[in-house]
């Protein structure tokens, strides 16, 4: 199981293997061609008003993942179609925000393979 995270304003490369775009927006700027995302998967994004409370707010980030993962246990089938695909090898999680280090691309990459570890 191999997951990657990467901006959708970094290109591509040949071993990022599956791309899914893990934002409920569609990242400004970018084109879809540019992007080369496989799959815009909008469902296993926070909820609007959960990302709105966030607003990138770093103090906010322990409850922020919190909430989120609160998120993802009353959304199995989303994080299970997702699985399935980290199942199948290489999946590059693509996200738009600026902060590496405070995103849910993040959060939702430690979920899965937290989920993995103890499958």
């Amino acid at each position: 199981m191999t997951i990657l995270l990467k901006r959708a304003y970094e290109p591509p490369e040949p071993d990022d293997g599956f791309r899914i775009l893990v934002d409920r927006l569609w990242p400004r700027g970018v084109s879809k061609n540019s992007a080369h995302v496989d799959l815009w998967f909008k469902d296993i994004a926070p909820s609007p008003e959960l990302r709105k409370w966030f607003g990138h707010d770093p103090s906010r980030w322990m409850a922020f993942r919190e909430r989120y993962f609160q998120e993802l246990r009353e959304n199995p089938e989303a994080v299970e179609q997702l699985a399935a695909h980290v199942r199948q090898g290489v999946v590059t999680l693509v996200y738009g925000a600026k902060d590496r280090e405070h995103n849910h691309a993040l959060m939702l990459k430690e979920y899965l393979e937290h989920a993995f570890k103890h499958s």
